[in-house]
């Protein structure tokens, strides 16, 4: 066999999943066996903190017998991810080690914008016409059991990205704390979605018009598949039908349901709640068509690692997406579109002409573009306070494929352009980070540094840079007639952390003068 057996394994809030693929370069992923078992970890953590012992022996054994079945298919290699219940759980790594030495099996824990990013990679790794879909304005639903994700596109690319702590098993929690009836469901869930919704709307749906919703969720999108049999295209719903459908699931009771849905009664209030979710941002959105394309959190971890290992190409720029977000943070915050700009052909042009010097990979600079996209958003609350304010406003804000600790060492690199660089082991700001993402800190603020000095008056003067290193130099000759008496006269500073950083002293050359 020339490609390899691997597992998906979703350590969910009310659900733990194991899903078995093939992967290979001739058909790409196929799903080859899907494990689910209920186990509701979410109520515990949401409202203490903890999981149970009784769970914990539960997830144990589950997990062991995830095992045999992956040894029973050969697998070679799996992942097995934590979603918002373990993120939440004040012992995690007590739990998670217990786990592994028990079971062998060794859980990771997604960020929520890793979690939401991978299940928005699956839909556009398997559904072809995704890029014809999100070509017209578009909202990817995404309705955990700790919190919704809602993604907006317009023309191929992600304009806005939210996330809402109203999830399916939350909401449901608070019902049950509450003593609602189901025939108060309706009216208790719309009020507690909408609160939320409505500084979304505020923030984010001001003048635009969506046509499409995309859903992923455990309880509507299966049976949206199951109903609509066929050509994925077909797998839709309009709004009037999906009202429809709504109208008659709340006329009938819970067994009812659960027999005509050929699903498990207990299952039935979480469907219930999923289902006001969705036609609260119907409401909100004013979109007339619902897709579910039927992909879960394991799909998107099977993509990941094909794609990874090159069995399967994406049509799609997730890359771009991400830029796409950082700008739209930037906007939010009055960021300087032309200094921006400016700042990033400066300081990726560096990046491209010295990768022998600093040894960094092409994910380092993609932060390097996210940290100069965002270099000044903190100025929205103080000019004095520039670095401090624009560490918290990234480290508070969501930036959808980037991981917690991805977006921590742009915070960094951020912060550190306006503020004197500390030294590994003594600031708050780096604790979290280790010898190795220090120094990739370092050496990205030292790259950013020199960008912002070659602009330091911010007028753009330089319209050509050319970077060459020679002689212990980092000569970079620029082609302008402008006067840069101030740019060479502030550059000292700035080049000194460089040299500082990477042994060689940088140099500007003025290649046409007045």
């Amino acid at each position: 066999m020339t490609g390899e057996l691997f597992a998906a394994i979703d350590v969910g809030s009310y659900e733990m999943a194991l899903k078995i693929f093939e992967l290979s370069h001739k058909y790409g992923v196929r799903e080859l066996d899907h494990v689910r078992h209920r186990m509701d970890i979410g109520s515990e953590t949401y409202a203490s903190g903890a999981i149970s012992n009784r769970h914990v022996d539960e997830m144990i054994r589950l997990l062991s017998d995830f095992k045999k079945i992956m040894k029973g298919y050969g697998v070679t290699h799996y992942q097995a991810y934590g979603t918002s219940a373990v993120r939440e759980t004040k012992d995690i790594e007590i739990v998670r080690d217990l786990i592994e030495r028990r079971t062998g099996i060794h859980i990771d824990i997604l960020s929520n914008s890793e979690q939401r990013f991978l299940d928005y990679k699956s839909i556009a790794l398997k559904h072809e016409h995704f890029q014809e879909i999100i070509a017209k304005p578009t909202a990817i639903v995404d309705i955990g059991g700790g919190s919704i994700q809602i993604s907006l596109f317009e023309k191929d690319t992600l304009v806005a990205t939210q996330n809402l702590r109203t999830g399916v098993l939350r909401i449901h929690t608070t019902m049950e704390e509450v003593h609602a009836t189901r025939l108060k469901y309706k009216d208790l869930v719309s009020e507690l979605v909408n609160s939320q919704l409505s500084v979304f709307s505020k923030m984010h749906l001001k003048d635009k018009r969506i046509e499409n919703i995309i859903i992923i969720d455990d309880y509507v999108s299966p049976i949206i598949q199951k109903y609509r049999q066929g050509p994925e295209k077909m797998r839709f719903v309009t709004k009037d039908e999906y009202l429809g459908f709504l109208e008659q699931a709340g006329d009938i009771s819970e067994v009812e349901v659960a027999k005509k849905l050929s699903m498990p009664q207990e299952n039935v209030p979480l469907l219930y709640v999923s289902a006001v979710i969705i036609k609260c941002i119907l409401d909100a959105t004013n979109a007339t068509n619902i897709w579910a394309p039927g992909i879960t959190l394991c799909d998107g971890i099977a993509y990941e690692y094909a794609e990874k290992k090159n069995f399967i190409k994406s049509p799609h720029d997730f890359e771009k997406d991400i830029v796409a977000c950082a700008q739209n943070i930037s906007k939010r915050f009055m960021g300087s579109k032309s200094r921006r700009e400016t700042l990033q052909r400066l300081s990726l042009t560096i990046f491209d002409n010295t990768r022998q010097l600093h040894g960094l990979s092409g994910r380092d600079r993609l932060l390097l573009q996210i940290a100069t996209i965002l270099h000044d958003c903190g100025k929205y609350i103080s000019m004095v306070n520039l670095g401090d304010c624009s560490y918290n406003i990234i480290m508070s804000t969501e930036i959808i494929g980037l991981s917690h600790l991805e977006r921590l060492i742009v915070a960094n690199v951020v912060r550190y352009n306006h503020e004197k660089f500390d030294y590994f082991g003594s600031s708050y700001y780096i604790k979290e980070l280790s010898r190795e993402e220090y120094i990739r800190v370092a050496k990205l603020t030292a790259i950013l540094r020199i960008a912002n000095g070659l602009d330091r008056t911010h007028k753009q003067k330089f319209k050509d840079v050319k970077v060459v290193i020679a002689d212990r130099e980092l000569i970079i000759t620029v082609d302008t007639k402008a006067d840069i008496t101030l740019e060479k006269g502030l550059f000292t500073n700035r080049a000194a952390f460089f040299e500082e950083v990477y042994g060689i002293k940088p140099v500007i050359r003025q290649k046409k003068m007045l």
